[in-house]
């Protein structure tokens, strides 16, 4: 069976077609991007269902989920459930958790069976903890390398726009900057795998995702396995569920 899976972030649209067991093609668009999208799933295989999930305007949702049904393709968008493949959801209203967190955790939970920490670095960084028994314990949400480098940049006086990078000591602001976003998010991290692994009496895994990932996972003392659509591949799992 021939599967759309589509994820809605913060900042753009990602999503793939999945047909006999792998993905035929993944993408990519803004979210006015309509015109594009259809031209790039006109394409494809025809898929027999869409799944979805989406963290921004419901809007963007409506739009392309009337394109998806003006081509007789139906379209589910995934809510964020107490339990689901494997998962328990432990959030206080857990239907208030981010589908893409929750389609991510349920995309571990099938990848890795002991506590693991997920890591989704893009507009946002969200930095999930998941138990051994399938328990989605909490997580932390934060603004991503973008994010804070822009914040300075616009609310502190005669700080750079111009991109540093990394360096053990900077000795240039664009430098101080570019270090300080990243150690501030690869700390998080690692005070939060901390935090998990000495609640589960354990090693943790952790798995990293999202366009920042690449700039965060080498300056992180866990070892970090990359998914590059993780989200995309929980949609999948839950397609495969219903």
């Amino acid at each position: 069976m021939t599967v759309l899976a589509i994820d809605i972030g913060n900042s753009r649209i990602k999503w793939g077609c999945h047909d006999r067991g792998r993905w035929v093609d993944l993408g990519f668009a803004d979210h006015d991007a309509a015109p594009a999208l259809a031209s790039a799933w006109a394409r494809l295989p025809r898929p027999a269902h869409a799944i979805g999930s989406n963290v921004a305007a419901a809007s963007v949702a409506r739009n392309l989920g009337g394109l998806l049904e003006a081509h007789g393709i139906p379209v589910r968008w995934i809510s964020s459930k107490p339990t689901q493949c494997g998962v328990r959801n432990r959030y206080l209203e857990p239907s208030q958790l981010g589908t893409d967190r929750w389609a991510a955790l349920i995309a571990a939970r099938a990848m890795h069976r002991g506590a693991c920490v997920v890591v989704a670095a893009g507009t946002a960084v969200t930095v999930d903890a998941l138990s051994a028994d399938g328990d989605f314990l909490g997580g932390l949400i934060l603004p991503g390398l973008s994010l804070m480098s822009a914040a300075l940049a616009r609310d502190t006086a005669r700080l750079p726009r111009d991109p540093g990078i990394y360096t053990g000591f900077p000795t240039a602001t664009a430098d101080a900057i570019a270090t300080g976003v990243v150690d501030a998010v690869a700390g998080a991290v690692e005070r939060f795998a901390c935090r998990l692994r000495e609640r589960a009496g354990m090693p943790v895994t952790l798995i990293g995702t999202g366009g920042a990932i690449g700039s965060v996972a080498p300056h992180l003392a866990h070892d970090v396995r990359v998914v590059e659509n993780l989200v995309l591949e929980g949609l999948l799992i839950i397609a495969a569920e219903a």
